[in-house]
């Protein structure tokens, strides 16, 4: 099963409590203050992998929390730290503090500070002083940082196959490099997406859309949010449609809908399935695709030549974002 999202619990670790404690030396009892400090909570990290499975993981974990500091301890002796925790997610993950509306984004492995632990309590030796010799004050521990996080992947790609449910947008992927991706004659064959490696680029099979997903309906934004951090788009239609531009534009519209900014990206279109029609219908096809100046390909499965031809075109593109 693949998960994109989750909600869970994440807490940095509380201070120690001070202490109050004497010192001991033979023969004066009580000599003076010697309470510690409580240590400090565990911090707590995120660092980027690059595994997207890697939230199935979490599927039945909700609670993260780094240690607690120890409290302080005699003879002025201060508590141990709370170890740190750092946490994986997928490259591409958004953390938003349900509480606050904060986010923070995991773009690469490099560890990235998170929550504070809470500071040590004081213990009665950090209150002695001239008039104070003898005090008997302490401190609790600092709480922890955190609270409800609601989790999300959006997946960081060089390109992006959308379109249509049953554009043959997995059979490309297949193709194009080495992926195993789920094939077959009906919709939403694709129900995550499917990675495969082009030269060092990575690809995405998106999951199919239909009119109407940028409200929700079908498969919605769970194919949306992935589109938001894809370098490029190749938007691929069957040629099966008889009004490949009607095609074009509804994806086009559910993109704009969701945000504005995915109709700013680079994008050629891709007709595929071209064995299913006469190269009379292609060229007109794709004529009428091209009336407003966009980069318009063909290209099908079954024709090693147009997949060559596709492959290389699309690693110059991807080398020159």
């Amino acid at each position: 099963m693949f998960i994109d999202e989750l909600t869970i619990n994440i807490f940095s670790g509380s201070g120690g409590d001070g202490i109050v404690s004497w010192m001991h030396q033979k023969g004066k009892p009580k000599a003076g203050p010697g309470g510690g400090d409580g240590g400090k909570g565990g911090d707590v990290y995120v660092r980027g992998v690059r595994d997207i499975n890697k939230l199935n993981q979490y599927r039945f974990i909700k609670d993260f929390k780094a240690l607690n500091g120890a409290p302080g301890q005699k003879n002025r002796m201060h508590g141990a730290a709370g170890d740190d925790l750092v946490i994986e997610f997928p490259i591409g993950t958004v953390l938003k503090n349900l509480e606050t509306g904060k986010e923070v984004e995991v773009l690469s492995e490099e560890k990235i500070f998170f929550l504070k632990g809470g500071n040590g309590g004081y213990g009665n030796n950090h209150f002695k002083g001239p008039e104070n010799i003898r005090p008997k004050q302490w401190t609790r521990g600092k709480k922890g940082e955190g609270g409800k996080f609601f989790v999300e992947l959006k997946l960081v790609v060089d390109l992006g196959l959308i379109g249509l449910p049953n554009a043959g947008k997995s059979s490309l992927l297949n193709n194009l490099t080495q992926a195993k991706a789920k094939i077959g004659n009906y919709q939403f064959t694709t129900l995550v997406p499917n990675l495969g490696d082009l030269y060092g680029f990575i690809i995405a099979d998106i999951p199919g859309l239909i009119e109407g997903a940028s409200a929700g309906k079908g498969l919605g934004h769970k194919f949306l949010r992935h589109v938001a951090r894809t370098k490029m788009l190749l938007h691929c239609i069957s040629c099966e449609h008889d009004n490949p531009l009607e095609v074009y534009n509804t994806i086009r519209k559910e993109l704009k809908q969701y945000d504005k900014a995915l109709i700013e990206k680079p994008e050629i279109v891709l007709l595929t399935k071209t064995d299913l029609i006469s190269e009379y219908e292609l060229n007109k096809r794709i004529k009428t695709l091209k009336k407003k100046d966009r980069e318009v390909l063909s290209v099908s499965i079954t024709d090693d030549k147009s997949l060559k031809n596709l492959r290389d075109l699309l690693v110059k593109k991807l080398r020159n974002l």
